[in-house]
């Protein structure tokens, strides 16, 4: 096991805790959309989880996939990120902090390491006494490989 996989297996093991503290029954199809999930190592749209999950386990339905990543949403368990028009879901890392750079032409979501903010969030609070929230933080822009397909972007 590789040393991204074994942070997956982590943020994995995590949720599953996080899911029993706080009093969630873990049923089959939030351990299956947990699973698909974490399994991907990917930001994933609802109908793509939707779409594994239904391939593992025939009964699901699309109404619970959503109702599933909303819950896991709210109890930090997963991340949600806009990526283009559409909503898409990761794990959470394990460090709470978790931002994203998305291409606006192929609409790829890159991870924006936290260090990059932490100079911009000490301008604001020098400047302005702001405390801005960072936490999940998203980066619309151009990635360098449509920057030199499209150099008119």
């Amino acid at each position: 096991m590789n040393r991204h996989e074994h942070s997956l297996r982590q943020a994995q093991d995590k949720a599953v805790e996080n899911l029993r503290e706080k009093g969630y029954r873990l049923t089959p199809q939030r351990l299956l959309i947990l699973s698909v999930v974490a399994e991907s190592g990917v930001h994933m749209g609802v109908d793509e989880v939707f779409r594994l999950s239904k391939k593992a386990y025939p009964y699901m339905d699309i109404a619970t996939v959503y109702r599933t990543l909303h819950l896991f949403k709210g109890l930090d368990v997963m991340t949600e990120v806009a990526i283009g028009d559409r909503l898409h879901y990761e794990l959470t890392d394990l460090g709470g902090r978790h931002h994203h750079m998305v291409c606006q032409i192929c609409h790829n979501a890159f991870n924006l390491n936290p260090h990059y903010l932490e100079e911009f969030r000490r301008a604001l609070m020098q400047e302005f006494g702001f405390e801005p929230d960072l936490e999940n933080f998203t980066v619309s822009g151009t990635c360098s490989e449509c920057q030199s397909k499209h150099p008119e972007a």
